[in-house]
């Protein structure tokens, strides 16, 4: 039995796959933090705490591509990667969950 075949990554420059990947952890950490998902202070404790290292690797990430020349963001491409990366999954912990039935 062979293992799914998952589509491929957009071609991306170096920095906008760092930039790519350090988005998704900040995501991560968040769905991680977000009270409406979250079952135990010691863990949301712990991904608030690595948020902030988080976020200064994303911020370094748009400054190399700042630095690079590189001044627009490809948002269909970086949306594809995204996509291929399972954000939309990972970015669904953001959310409030559904309303349990009545």
């Amino acid at each position: 039995m062979r293992p799914p075949e998952f589509p491929p990554l957009p071609a991306l420059t170096r920095a906008e796959g760092e930039f790519v990947d350090r988005y998704l952890e900040v995501v991560d950490q968040l769905g991680r933090i977000n009270p409406a998902r979250a079952d135990d202070t010691y863990r949301a404790l712990r991904a608030a705490q690595a948020l902030a290292s988080h976020a200064a690797a994303l911020r370094d990430a748009l400054t190399l591509m700042h630095e690079r020349g590189e001044s627009r963001i490809h948002s269909a491409t970086l949306t594809r990667a995204l996509r291929v990366l399972d954000g939309e999954r990972r970015a669904g912990r953001l959310t409030l969950p559904p309303d349990p039935p009545s």
